[in-house]
């Protein structure tokens, strides 16, 4: 119960690492957070790489960031797809404004870069999107689960456990 009375939301867009939504997901209702799904589109199916489907409860156009208090990034190839839409990004770059939990696995770390909120800090990733998330001026480290302030990242689905523990910790 260490996240009671929490606001989480999990992007999804198509294309998402199955793995990387559904744990965070379901660890966060376990926990007893209020999670819900943020897409660009409200009620919307989005397919992830396995073939799960998810489907948003939200628009991130809707979503007020001082509403959260903890905003999971899934990898795959969704978070290219994310970046795409403006109030993606922006969501994600008010979320991290509000000094609330901003927590990427995989190639979510291209959403965190593309919202500008990379320079100086340390994080990690899936190891192909290294140049990228250093270009944009983080400090890249191979590590499980790395935690820089309210930024909370890891490299892949082996890493969930290490993320999720991450993440509640920073909720309690």
């Amino acid at each position: 119960m260490q996240a009671q009375g929490k606001k989480s939301f999990v992007l999804v867009e198509k294309l998402f690492e199955d793995y990387e939504l559904i744990y965070p997901y379901y660890r966060l209702i376990e926990a007893s957070a209020e999670t819900r799904l943020v897409g660009p589109e409200e009620g919307k199916a989005y397919q992830g790489k396995s073939g799960t489907t998810a489907t948003s409860g939200l628009a991130a156009r809707d979503v007020d960031p001082g509403d959260c208090d903890v905003l999971v990034i899934p990898g795959g190839y969704a978070p290219d797809h994310m970046r795409r839409h403006k109030s993606m990004v922006n969501l994600v770059r008010g979320v991290h404004e509000q000094g609330k939990v901003v927590a990427a696995i995989c190639h979510a770390g291209w959403m965190l870069a593309s919202a500008g909120i990379v320079r100086g800090r340390r994080l990690t990733s899936f190891f192909a999107i290294k140049d990228d998330l250093v270009h944009a001026g983080a400090k890249w480290e191979d590590s499980e689960a790395v935690t820089d302030g309210n930024l909370v990242t890891s490299r892949k689905p082996d890493d969930l456990p290490a993320f999720m523990r991450s993440i509640l910790e920073l909720l309690d």
